[in-house]
């Protein structure tokens, strides 16, 4: 005689319930109105920088050697540094070598390290735009490209 094995069922017919799934809607549509009502009365941006002036400026040509190493040079090909390990110079390489790819930038132009009055440190790139506010990412990443705004 068999032993009748009682039916596996699924108490649950929603992995996520119906009340967070409308949530996310309606974050999604008031993200969506919020944004609509800034661009359409033309609500001044915030959160960006205020200008401040040029305190001190340098070109670097920034060369990625595999996942980790970078080579900085001078603009006229003297090396600054050769790092096996550049760690966060070698992030900002990284990420400026990807916006050059997408933009279709050929060759390897310098990049300028800008120090600005109001104690800002940035990275531009004039061949496509793209900037990175060095001292965001803490004190010890924005030192490295301190020294190399220094030498």
């Amino acid at each position: 005689m068999q032993t009748r094995q009682p039916a596996l069922r699924n108490t649950k017919s929603e992995m996520i319930p119906v009340a967070l799934v409308r949530a996310m809607f309606a974050l999604a549509a008031v993200s969506l109105a919020i944004t609509t009502a800034a661009v359409v009365t033309g609500r001044p941006t915030v959160g960006q920088p205020k200008a401040s002036e040029v305190v001190a400026s340098r070109a670097i040509i920034l060369e990625g050697n595999d996942a980790q190493a970078v080579t900085v040079r001078n603009p006229d090909g003297t090396l600054l540094a050769d790092l096996p390990h550049g760690g966060f110079i070698t992030v900002i390489q990284n990420a400026m070598a990807r916006e050059r790819l997408t933009h279709r930038i050929e060759g390897n132009p310098p990049v300028n390290i800008v120090r600005y009055a109001n104690g800002r440190l940035v990275a531009e790139d004039p061949a496509t735009g793209w900037s990175a506010e060095l001292y965001a990412f803490g004190s010890d990443n924005k030192a490295a490209f301190e020294r190399l705004l220094d030498q």
